[in-house]
C-alpha cells in the first residue's frame, strides 16, 4: 500500500514575543533554548521523522532563513525546502506547502507543525498524529489538534467541541473557535470542560484543503491555479512570485473557523507554545520554587517563578526577584515583570535592535 502521509514544518515566522534571544536575524526555531544540543526546528524534524519517511517532509521558511536551514537541517534537499519571498502569514505558507504536495501525490495527506513547540511524550504523540491522519484519509475533513487546559490560560486559542457526538475515539465536531480570551471567559472555558486549547497541529487531505481554500478565500480562487502551475516546475526555488500578491491572513480565522468539514482531536501528548516568556514560566517544569533556567547558570537565593536565560558562559547571581523575566542576548539584557507583555513589546519597539 503506497505511503500517501506527508509532514510540513512551518519554520518561517520571527519570533518576536521571545525578545531579546529570538532576534529577526536568528528566530526562536533555530535556537538550543533548553540545551539538548538541537535547537527547536531539529527537534521537530527528529520528532516527525520518526514516524514519517524523510523524503515525506518538508519545511516551509521564509526566504532570510534558507542559510539556518541549510546549516541545521542539512538532510533535507532543495527540493523540500519551500520558500517564503514575504511573510504573508500562516495560510499562504499553508497553501503553497499544499499545492506543492498536492503536485508530488494527488492521494497526500498532510501533518502540518510548527516548529516552535514543545512535545512532552513524543510516543504518546506519534500514535496522536497517526490516529488524525487515518481519519482525513478515510474522512473529507480538516482536523485540529486540541490539548485538555490545565489552567484558565488567557495567551492560547480555545476550541468548543461537541462532546455529545464523538466521531472516532478522541475525535468530535467543532462548536466554536476563541482567539485568546480574557481572564473571565478563560476561567468559564475551564468550568464547562468541553473546550480544548488550539494547538496549532493540523492534519488534513491537501485535496480537501484546496477545496477549502478556493471555496472560502476569495483572492484564492486566480492564485490557486497560478500556485499549480508554478508547482509543475517541480522546483520550489521557482516558486513564489504569487507571494506578493496574496493577503496576510492566518489559517484559523480564514478556514478553520468559516469551513464546515472541521473537527478536533483530544491530544495526549503534552504540550506547550513556545511563543511567550509567560508561557514558558508556566508550561517548561522548573525548579522548587518555580524558577525556569533555559540552558542557564544561575545561583538564586530567595528567588521565586522567574524565567532566566544567559549566554553560555554567563552566570546569574540573584537574590529576592519574583515573577521576572531576565534574558541576555548579545548586546541586550532584558529584565522585565514576566506577566508585562506590553512593556516587552515596547521595550523590542522602542529600541533599535532587532
Amino acid at each position: 500500500m503506497a505511503d500517501n502521509k506527508y509532514c510540513l514544518i512551518l519554520a518561517g515566522g520571527n519570533g518576536s514575543r521571545l525578545w531579546p534571544i529570538s532576534r529577526t536575524t536568528k528566530p526562536k526555531q533555530f535556537l538550543d533554548l533548553f540545551g539538548t544540543g538541537r535547537t527547536l526546528l531539529q527537534q521537530t524534524y527528529d520528532r516527525m521523522a520518526q514516524f514519517i519517511d524523510p523524503s515525506h517532509i518538508y519545511v516551509s521558511t521564509n526566504y532570510d532563513y534558507l542559510p539556518l536551514v541549510y546549516e541545521q537541517l542539512p538532510e533535507v534537499d532543495d527540493m523540500h525546502i519551500l520558500e517564503e519571498p514575504l511573510r504573508r502569514g500562516t495560510l499562504a505558507a499553508v497553501a503553497w506547502g499544499s499545492v506543492f504536495i498536492a503536485k508530488q501525490d494527488p492521494q497526500s495527506v498532510l501533518f502540518v507543525t510548527p516548529s516552535d513547540q514543545l512535545i512532552l511524550r513524543e510516543e504518546q504523540f506519534r500514535q496522536d498524529v497517526l490516529a488524525g491522519l487515518d481519519f482525513v484519509c478515510q474522512n473529507d475533513g480538516l482536523l485540529v489538534m486540541g490539548i485538555t487546559p490545565s489552567r484558565p490560560e488567557t495567551g492560547y486559542g480555545y476550541i468548543q467541541i461537541d462532546d455529545e457526538k464523538p466521531l472516532s475515539g478522541d475525535i468530535f465536531s467543532v462548536k466554536s473557535f476563541t482567539e485568546k480570551p480574557d481572564a473571565e471567559f478563560a476561567n468559564i472555558f475551564m468550568q464547562e470542560g468541553n473546550f480544548l486549547w488550539n494547538t496549532g497541529l493540523l492534519c488534513f487531505s491537501t485535496r480537501v484543503m484546496l477545496d477549502n481554500l478556493f471555496m472560502l478565500v476569495p483572492e484564492y480562487r486566480v492564485e490557486i491555479p497560478r500556485m499549480m502551475a508554478e508547482a509543475e516546475s517541480s522546483n520550489p526555488k521557482l516558486v513564489p512570485e504569487f507571494f506578493s500578491v496574496l493577503p496576510n491572513y492566518n489559517m484559523d480565522v480564514s478556514i478553520l473557523e468559516r469551513s464546515s468539514q472541521v473537527y478536533v482531536q483530544r491530544g495526549h501528548f503534552g504540550w506547550a507554545d513556545i511563543g511567550t516568556w509567560a508561557s514558558i514560566g508556566k508550561d517548561v517544569p522548573g525548579d522548587a520554587e518555580g524558577n525556569v533556567l533555559l540552558n542557564t547558570e544561575a545561583y538564586l537565593y530567595e528567588c521565586s517563578d522567574n524565567v532566566i536565560r544567559l549566554p553560555k558562559g554567563r552566570t546569574a547571581v540573584i537574590k529576592g526577584l519574583n515573577d521576572y523575566v531576565v534574558a541576555e542576548e548579545g548586546e541586550i539584557l532584558m529584565i522585565c515583570p514576566r506577566q508585562d507583555i506590553a512593556a516587552m513589546r515596547r521595550m523590542h519597539t522602542d529600541t533599535k535592535f532587532g
